[in-house]
């Protein structure tokens, strides 16, 4: 346990950021979940209109540090093949 006064303050701010974090992250998977349900009941305008939603929200967590740059373009990679394969089919 923090027993400084500095380190005391470093385990609040480390608290703060770490739910403020957690926030984000939980954010971002929200979106991503839209998409893929949006997918999977097979609407291609509802699914390509989440997806236009998802890319700046995924793109600003990569600036934030919630995501790694990898990640998001996985991800975004992803759910684009996702939605082509729906126009496909």
């Amino acid at each position: 346990m923090a027993n400084n006064p500095s380190s005391k303050k470093r385990a609040r701010q480390a608290e703060k950021r770490r739910q403020a974090n957690a926030s984000q992250r939980s954010m971002v998977r929200t979106f991503i979940k839209k998409v893929v349900s949006k997918a999977d009941a097979g609407s291609y305008e509802d699914a390509s209109a989440a997806f236009v939603a998802a890319v700046p929200v995924i793109d600003s967590m990569v600036n934030k540090g919630i995501l790694s740059k990898n990640k998001a373009a996985r991800t975004k990679s992803r759910l684009n093949a996702r939605i082509k394969a729906l126009k496909a089919a």
